[in-house]
């Protein structure tokens, strides 16, 4: 990997811990503060600074740095959870992020204001703390602890403690002990030594080129493990050393391990990387590992029980780095099942499945004109293939929208605070899974969908009450997936909607004509007409008239449409309705003369012959009785001006969509299609009833019908022929 993208893999990374960090912070203002959720809050704030570091991004590194010691604060205990420390940690959250955008778009440094409220937000963390500056965070608070020293008995005071035990022939080597000890103190100061001569012969035994002493030292230093183990280099084979650090050093021994780095999971390294164990020691451990299992005849022992019985480290210490690499394992075990890989090869690979369909088709068509029985059988197979392989191209794409409605939860938060209202934000679906695409270009007006609820929908608290609500309004996000399409609502248990207010507004800009009959739903879609608002006053948020029109005209450049339902005092749901993808779908193929139209599939409900009479009244009424029930249809035929005469056979496509149920008159019923949807071009954007076009086998274009459009204009015209012979 590049060092641009690594450093692109972090700057993603760093974005999700800090929604990760944002999302535990609105969780803690309201649940009581729980140790794991405060640690993984710690933990991703010390994997930002520590990536940041790897990159040289100082910036991203000194801030982190003062979020992360308050952060160490409220995980010993020192710092309680409030109000005022989750706001600023959520500030801190949002300039980091800046950092991060900055870094991302290879900007310049921050701008004067910015660096002033990154520098006020430093100093408001550090007060927080005592104003004691910025701390060390690899050496975190001194937490007692005693060790055994290896000769029995409890470590005293806060030093380091070493044990010597000389080879027997070192002295028939050159070697003086005596002169290792000298040269241990140019390093640090020897507190005490005791010497012990227990091992020492009789006098007819005693060898005088023999060492019979051990040494038990009490050894203050700077130094860490390898360099006081360096001093006794030249007998590493003729001494066993024991070096067990002070106590003090415990609590930061225990703090490098849960943040090391996890680039191995082997307990041994993990310790070496910490600083605990020395390369020499482990070497030593793993050969007193085979000498046990040689002499008990059985399983080999766990390192960690070695090297805690041969007093090389401490149980506890051993405990933590046990469990840092059990977690390393099942992450590496996670991510093993996943692989990141970019968007634009996704959407590469989506326009080459596209192709692969349109040539697939191409193919069908030339066997079935062949009428080569052996090639008809293996073209099907092979359109069975693709389009097995074009449903698992696109679930390469599916991602749930509960990412999306998560991060309202720190908007409804801000934003019930500036208005002074008490909202709390409920959701639903958010497994429901949908088109990465459509999830990118859906937030926007969500957004704002979110915001015109809070200020004109949901009342204050005085006037919840007074109407006999609850003083806390509530603002719902939902989606679910109905017939083919994704549906996303936007509820607020609010006043509602107030029909004669926007009859009133629509009246005076000229939209409709006085007395003209709307229904309820046609009254509520005049708020989205353009500069359309009924606010008493302008806000910060809203109020303008600028926004839902550009609501609706986003949500329709997708494919799909937006509605309304309102009860005066009792709240207004907006409801979304999306395409599960902008790519391919299966399509039910029909013609009309020599034009060919697309229905999407998800949404056909049957076919039927059109009868005889309904075809010779089809000039005074365009509705046929389905069972008992009325069906409203249009004719493709006058609806696209297609200049062929009608055949002695016409059948209707009976549709659906949003609980509404239309039928399309066609000529001819040509099959499930698999479709390729191409976008239409500028100059035919605003084509009403066609949504897109795609490529038959024969190299001819089919357009793709907008069925929710021609719904409602099938609807409406039966309305309307209703209202005149009533």
């Amino acid at each position: 990997m590049s060092m641009d993208q690594a450093l692109q893999t972090y700057i993603e990374e760093s974005r999700g811990l800090l929604e990760e960090m944002e999302s535990i912070l609105l969780r803690l203002e309201t649940e009581p503060q729980d140790e794991d959720t405060v640690n993984a809050m710690f933990r991703a704030a010390h994997t930002i600074k520590g990536s940041a570091g790897l990159f040289g991004l100082d910036a991203i590194v000194s801030f982190t740095h003062v979020v992360e010691n308050v952060l160490d604060k409220v995980r010993d205990g020192e710092l309680l959870v409030n109000d005022a420390l989750v706001e600023l940690l959520l500030k801190c959250c949002d300039h980091i992020g800046l950092l991060v955008t900055i870094v991302a778009e290879a900007g310049e440094a921050l701008d004067t204001e910015q660096a002033a409220t990154g520098e006020a937000l430093a100093a408001a963390l550090k007060s927080m703390i005592g104003g004691a500056g910025v701390l060390d965070a690899t050496m975190p608070a001194v937490h007692e602890a005693r060790l055994d020293a290896s000769g029995g008995g409890q470590l005293e005071g806060d030093n380091w403690h070493l044990s010597l035990i000389f080879g027997r022939d070192v002295l028939k080597t050159g070697m003086d002990p005596t002169s290792f000890i000298r040269y241990l103190s140019t390093i640090g100061d020897i507190v005490s030594l005791v010497t012990d001569d227990s091992a020492l012969p009789g006098l007819s035994e005693l060898d005088p080129e023999s060492c019979y002493l051990t040494f038990e030292i009490e050894f203050k230093s700077e130094a860490d493990k390898q360099t006081i183990e360096a001093v006794f280099e030249f007998v590493q084979y003729d001494i066993k050393l024991r070096i067990l650090p002070p106590p003090s050093h415990l609590a930061a021994f225990i703090d490098r391990i849960e943040h090391a780095s996890g680039n191995t999971d082997m307990l041994g390294q993990l310790l070496i990387e910490a600083g605990i164990l020395t390369s020499h020691e482990l070497d030593g451990a793993l050969s007193a590992q085979e000498e046990m299992m040689g002499q008990d005849s059985g399983a080999k022992l766990p390192i960690g029980e070695v090297l805690v019985k041969e007093g090389v480290v401490h149980k506890e210490i051993v405990d933590v780095a046990l469990e840092k690499q059990r977690q390393i394992r099942d992450t590496k075990a996670q991510e093993a099942k996943f692989v990141r890989v970019s968007a634009e090869k996704l959407d590469e690979l989506i326009n080459l499945v596209g192709e692969l369909v349109i040539a697939g088709a191409g193919a069908s068509l030339q066997a079935q004109r062949s009428g080569d029985v052996a090639l008809h059988e293996s073209t099907s197979v092979v359109s069975g293939l693709v389009e097995e392989i074009r449903d698992g191209a696109l679930k390469l794409r599916m991602v749930e929208i509960g990412e999306t409605f998560n991060r309202f939860q720190r908007v409804v938060r801000d934003v019930s605070r500036e208005l002074g209202k008490e909202i709390g934000l409920e959701i639903s679906g958010a497994e429901t899974e949908l088109d990465k695409t459509v999830v990118e270009k859906i937030g926007d007006p969500l957004m704002h969908l979110v915001r015109n609820a809070m200020d004109h929908g949901i009342e204050s608290a005085e006037a919840r009450v007074a109407a006999g609500k609850a003083a806390k309004g509530t603002l719902r996000l939902n989606a679910y997936h109905d017939s083919g399409s994704i549906v996303i609502e936007v509820a607020d248990d609010g006043g509602g909607l107030k029909k004669e207010r926007i009859l009133k507004k629509a009246v005076e800009r000229g939209i409709i004509s006085p007395g003209q009959s709307l229904s309820d739903s046609e009254i509520y879609n005049l708020i989205f007409e353009a500069g359309f608002s009924t606010a008493d006053q302008v806000t910060n948020l809203s109020g303008r008239g600028v926004g839902m029109d550009v609501v609706k005209r986003n949500i329709q450049a997708l494919r799909g449409t937006v509605d309304i339902e309102s009860a005066e005092g009792r709240g207004t749901t907006v409801r979304i309705r999306l395409p599960l993808t902008l790519a391919i779908i299966d399509g039910f193929l029909v013609g009309v003369g020599k034009s060919a139209f697309v229905v999407p599939l998800d949404m056909v409900l049957e076919c039927i012959e059109l009868p005889e009479t309904d075809r010779r009244a089809a000039d005074t009424r365009n509705y046929v009785n389905l069972r008992g029930e009325v069906l409203p249809f249009v004719r493709l035929r006058d609806q696209f001006e297609v200049n062929a005469a009608a055949g002695k056979r016409e059948n209707i496509v009976v549709v659906q969509y949003g609980g509404q149920k239309a039928g399309f008159v066609v000529d001819e019923l040509m099959g499930e299609f698999q479709t390729v949807i191409k976008p239409l071009g500028n100059v035919f954007r605003h084509l009403r009833g066609i949504s897109g076009s795609t490529i038959l086998g024969t190299g001819e274009v089919a357009l793709i019908l907008d069925v929710p459009a021609l719904v409602k204009l099938a609807v409406a015209r039966e309305g309307q022929m209703t209202e005149k012979a009533a």
